[in-house]
């Protein structure tokens, strides 16, 4: 398109590009896409969002779709987070802001999932607003249950569905919005007048991370008012457990005031994996497997072993088992004690927790032998 004139480059791996209109002077953002949907670039043409770049041009040069738009000025989240600049202010409000985008994409006919929400792609502004942009991974949802068959995003980012296990729906992005919550928590220096309310901010990013999107928030009108509403009773909520993000709607009506509903709304903050969804199947499995792993360690024998020594190492063999589980599931964010469990490479996070598991393991190993070497010495 000869009206547009590169005068820099932004990210050659990508094909980004600054371009000055031949027209009218103006600086724009051009950018060559190989994977699109050209769909969503016409709707969102014909539809402008606030918190989204406008769309000046695009057209369509062989398989590629060369995109102009509107250049925003300011730096990624990702570097707010590297340089560890964020505070939760800063976080409660770009978290609204994010929700108040999806909100308008969601409610499109049809719904546009953007599919690849990660810092990267989240500019901050001069004016400390937040702006979504890359719409090359997002689609118009059908609503219908066709599994995705090729992963159109960014691996650590991109929810359990778009692996294959099922279709991306706008719980797909609440998804990717809790993991980019859980990224720019990590990077908030703990404090004791902020602690309840990271703890709280915590429990909402597990639940946006749920592997099935049932147990996800179901809409990011939902997350935002949990995100907006909780925050006037964090206080209240830390010294007396009933905030429960699993079950808090942020809603504050006469019905969830209620002493019924209140006893609902337990504190599931010390439930163990398996139970802290309330999911009946997943309960009952749970159950099980708790149940098979107690009977077969506490009914253990070892040769030459008895009475109480042999007790205590029944029930460090209990810990050791009942550890792996707990720190696959990341139990009480246990994987935090290790940086590399946080590592947005699946790999290397998986070789964290295995790390991470074979170290306890040792260290309670250690432990038993200890104790058994003074309370039951060995005489020759």
């Amino acid at each position: 398109m000869s009206d547009y004139n590169i005068i820099s480059t932004l990210n050659e791996q990508h094909k980004v590009y600054l371009v000055q209109s031949a027209l009218s002077g103006k600086v724009y953002v051009q950018k060559v896409l190989d994977v699109y949907n050209i769909r969503v670039y016409e709707y969102l043409y014909r539809n402008p969002v606030a918190g989204i770049p406008r769309l000046i041009n695009y057209y369509e040069q062989g398989d590629k779709l060369i995109v102009i738009e509107e250049y925003i000025s300011g730096i990624s989240l990702q570097e707010k987070i590297d340089n560890s600049e964020l505070n939760i202010s800063d976080i409660r409000s770009y978290m609204i802001m994010l929700c108040n985008i999806l909100e308008a994409l969601h409610s499109m006919t049809p719904p546009i999932i953007h599919r690849d929400i990660k810092p990267s792609n989240i500019i901050i502004t001069s004016y400390n607003y937040a702006m979504l942009l890359d719409f090359n991974a997002a689609k118009q949802f059908s609503g219908q249950n066709e599994s995705d068959t090729v992963l159109i995003g960014t691996p650590g980012y991109a929810a359990p569905e778009q692996y294959g296990f099922g279709s991306s729906s706008p719980q797909t992005d609440i998804y990717s919005l809790g993991i980019v919550l859980k990224e720019m928590l990590s990077s908030v220096s703990s404090n004791p007048a902020g602690d309840s309310v990271l703890y709280y901010l915590n429990q909402i990013a597990e639940r946006c991370t749920q592997m099935t999107p049932s147990a996800r928030y179901q809409s990011v009108a939902e997350l935002k008012n949990v995100i907006s509403q909780a925050s006037y009773q964090f206080q209240d909520s830390y010294a007396t457990g009933d905030f429960n993000p699993y079950t808090y709607t942020g809603y504050n009506t006469t019905e969830n005031n209620t002493a019924g509903n209140n006893s609902a709304n337990i504190n599931t903050r010390f439930l163990p994996p398996g139970f802290r969804t309330k999911t009946p199947w997943k309960m009952l499995l749970s159950s099980v497997v708790y149940l098979f792993i107690t009977w077969l360690c506490l009914s253990l024998e070892m040769e030459n072993t008895y009475g109480a020594k042999l007790w205590l190492e029944r029930v460090f063999c209990l810990g050791m088992f009942l550890f792996t589980i707990f720190c696959g599931f990341n139990y009480l964010n246990i994987q935090n004690i290790l940086p590399l469990c946080k590592n947005k490479n699946r790999i290397l996070h998986y070789v964290g927790i295995i790390l991470l598991d074979v170290a306890v393991i040792f260290s309670l190993f250690v432990i038993m032998f200890i104790m058994e070497a003074i309370f039951f010495p060995v005489y020759r």
